[in-house]
């Protein structure tokens, strides 16, 4: 391997991927319990109207709004009660000039009516003479055939993420069940000698395998369905079989560590040997996180991540996040920021761009980001964190009382 690889700033590193990258192809028929959060295949059209009847918004009385023109207290409109309409069946009454029939909120409008007067605004004098004491217009306090939606209309485009309210509308309609993008296949391999299952006592010199928890954590929030393939050690031919066996069954492939120039870091030349075009990049001019890869082999896209925890979840945020929101076809997360003012200097260098944890604080109503040093190989700095800072590349740092945005953590 070179003794040295050269670095490219975030911006380059993610066009030369755009270049290659492409939604899937597959798509899963999903029942809608199981949708939440997953992203259309194709648009969807409104089956049927809705409401598919008219219905009253207020519990009152319907009428012909022009029976009730000018009506006040000091000069009430007098209808005649022709009875009322049962919740959840079909209005069995016509409301005719001069008339009005007793309504809950929900129930089918009656034929003939063309308002809703508020009981409020009335007074029952006998069983069949009502009073009304203020007017209605026509389509007062009714909701029409295909106010909410009409049929034929798209209701979601695709590549639509689907949230909690969207499941509710698509219920409504009688959609329960809707066509899906297969979720990402993401296959996690971690690799180390030092590395040991979390379930396992380290042993002298060896650290409990973090990555492979937050990494698949991090697959699931963005849509992904994580595969966790195990720990492969720094020997070469097993290192190849279990990236070549993990790559095989996935629509994208991570390897965490082993991305440094390093004699015992191979992860350039077996992520090199899964195909073409290969490695896109090596170095991102970035702090933490600079020994980056990022390829590109037989349709799917690899990465090789930094094993720091610190550094393997700035790149995945980076670089994998968007990845799989493009593989879903589904447009960038919008940047959840705040805006602060720092506490206390933070150093960098020109020519790379450093993302330093913040944690967010409150001073007298005023919003305060202050830096979580730590090394990159400390995943407890990313708990007490609530966000990232980013230092421009033009710049040798910041000053404390500067006017920052976080960059929040989902």
């Amino acid at each position: 391997m070179p003794e040295l690889f050269q670095v490219v700033t975030i911006a380059e590193a993610s066009a030369r991927l755009q270049t290659y990258l492409s939604p899937l192809a597959r798509v899963e028929q999903v029942d809608l319990h199981a949708a939440l959060d997953r992203v259309l295949a194709a648009p969807l059209y409104a089956p049927t109207d809705l409401p598919a009847f008219p219905r009253s918004t207020m519990d009152g009385f319907a009428v012909r709004a022009a029976d009730t023109y000018d009506a006040s207290e000091s000069l009430p409109a007098y209808l005649h009660l022709v009875g009322e309409i049962a919740m959840g069946r079909q209005a069995d009454l016509v409301v005719g000039p001069g008339q009005a029939a007793r309504i809950h909120t929900g129930a089918m409008l009656p034929p003939g009516a063309d308002a809703v007067v508020m009981v409020e605004y009335t007074q029952t004098l006998d069983a069949t003479t009502l009073e009304v004491v203020r007017s209605a217009a026509v389509g007062e306090h009714i909701i029409a055939i295909g106010d909410d939606v009409r049929s034929g209309q798209v209701i979601f485009p695709q590549g639509h993420r689907l949230r909690p309210q969207d499941l509710g509308g698509l219920a409504g309609l009688g959609l329960t069940s809707v066509p899906l993008v297969a979720r990402p296949r993401v296959a996690i391999l971690a690799s180390g000698d030092e590395v040991v299952p979390a379930d396992q006592t380290p042993g002298p010199g060896q650290v409990r395998d973090i990555n492979s928890y937050t990494l698949a954590a991090l697959v699931q929030r963005y849509g992904g369905e994580p595969l966790l393939i195990g720990i492969a050690p720094d020997e070469a031919a097993t290192l190849q079989h279990m990236a070549h066996a993990a790559f095989a069954q996935a629509d994208l492939l991570i390897v965490s560590a082993g991305s440094s120039v390093s004699t015992r870091d191979m992860a350039a030349e077996i992520i090199a040997s899964l195909g073409t075009p290969g490695i896109l990049v090596h170095g991102v001019a970035i702090q933490p996180g600079k020994p980056t890869i990022i390829a590109f082999a037989e349709g799917r896209p690899i990465f090789g991540l930094p094993g720091n925890p610190v550094s393997t979840m700035v790149t995945f945020e980076l670089f994998v996040a968007p990845t799989l929101l493009q593989l879903q076809a589904t447009p960038p997360h919008p940047p959840r920021t705040t805006p602060a003012r720092l506490t206390k200097n933070i150093a960098s260098k020109t020519g790379r761009e450093d993302l330093v944890p913040v944690r967010l604080l409150q001073r007298e109503a005023e919003a305060w980001a202050e830096p979580v040093f730590g090394k990159s190989n400390l995943i407890y700095t990313m708990i007490r964190a609530d966000g990232l800072v980013r230092v421009p590349l033009d710049q040798s740092g910041l000053y404390a009382g500067d006017h920052v945005l976080i960059h929040m953590f989902t």
